[in-house]
């Protein structure tokens, strides 16, 4: 991982990746940048310090908000940062309010994509750019997985046309998928000490979900997204 410390993440968005990202989602400072599905915001704080955009962060777990207000006061960005709990298909905020929305590797995981793409397009101001990185999922090897088998898609470019989106690049991110089976195959190998670290229980849910996929490689790309709201 190439990121700064101070701004580490769990997805596999690169830091080269990031900066293609936040070049492609045009934001100006004082421009509102929405992350969806931000975790510990790691790659939207950066996203926000290096362009001057206000971020609010929106993420399903409030443990995850609180973490990241944590961060953004501690890398003195609390005064143009905010987070709040809501989903891919709710996000609570208002028509228009963003001019520009990012989400690293997790659309995969919402269980209606139409649902949030159309979502994202009602917050999005007209001419605003979602930029995003996901996995299209190959149905038959999910079919019976819970989550990634409730809406598998394996092209999301029909999905935004259909709810007003131009499409400005779909690309497959370079070197796919050794980045993923490189990192799940290290954290098979160290299990003794994730045993000791986190307990016996979480290894054992962590284990299963990471040899489901190396066995069934549900994973058909991760793709790059850049789009425009008409």
């Amino acid at each position: 991982m190439d990121f700064p410390e101070e701004f580490l993440h769990i997805s596999f968005v690169t830091l080269e990746q990031l900066r293609r990202m936040a070049r492609d989602l045009r934001l100006r400072p004082g421009d509102t940048l929405v992350d969806l599905a931000c975790g510990m915001a790691g790659p939207a704080l950066w996203a926000a310090r290096e362009t001057g955009s206000k971020l609010i962060g929106v993420d399903l777990s409030s443990v995850a908000v609180l973490l990241a207000s944590e961060r953004a006061a501690e890398l003195g960005l609390a005064d143009r940062a905010s987070f709040k709990t809501g989903s891919f298909a709710a996000t609570g905020l208002v028509d228009g309010s963003a001019d520009a929305v990012m989400s690293e590797d997790a659309l995969q995981y919402t269980p209606d994509k139409s649902a949030a793409l159309r979502e994202i397009a009602r917050i999005l101001r007209p001419g605003g750019r979602l930029v995003f990185t996901a996995f299209e999922l190959e149905p038959a090897r999910v079919s019976g997985l819970p989550v990634l088998g409730d809406d598998p898609v394996t092209n999301f470019s029909p999905l935004l046309e259909a709810v007003g989106f131009s499409i400005d690049a779909y690309e497959e991110a370079p070197g796919w998928p050794e980045p993923m089976s490189s990192a799940y195959q290290a954290l098979l190998d160290a299990k003794d000490a994730l045993t000791d670290e986190m307990g016996p229980m979480a290894v054992t849910a962590l284990f299963s979900e990471l040899t489901l996929t190396l066995e069934r490689e549900p994973y058909r790309r991760r793709i790059l997204a850049i789009a425009t709201r008409m």
